[in-house]
């Protein structure tokens, strides 16, 4: 079960892309949102991981995916999965016509060789 304390509903997304990536003119592979602050920051198939970033440092521990179609939960704490959990603020993912990755323009097109390198 995902912990109560650890959603906030009624807190909206930071944004519709990572926060972190955004002010570094970085790109992501997908999204993450904190069920708790909102904090938007990429996955761990990105090259920053900035949602486990976030975590690790705030003590956040549920994130939600951001992609379009997906309701998903994971607990960073209990290493648990969940297919769906509460409702949160819209919007639920970033737009729809956001690429993945993303976001455009700003990704390298040898993207798929920095990923394989790390």
């Amino acid at each position: 079960m995902i912990p109560e304390n650890a959603v906030s509903p009624l807190v909206p997304p930071s944004g519709t892309g990572c926060v972190e990536c955004d002010a570094a003119d970085g790109w992501w592979v997908h999204l993450r949102r904190c069920a708790l602050c909102g904090h938007i920051g990429c996955c761990d198939d990105s090259l920053a991981k900035h949602a486990t970033a976030h975590a690790k440092a705030t003590g956040h521990p549920v994130i939600r995916s951001f992609e379009p179609d997906e309701a998903w939960f994971w607990n960073y704490a209990t290493s648990e999965y969940f297919e769906t959990g509460p409702e949160l603020a819209p919007p639920r993912n970033h737009p729809v016509d956001q690429p993945v990755p993303g976001p455009a323009g700003r990704v390298p097109a040898d993207w798929q060789d920095l990923l394989g390198a790390r």
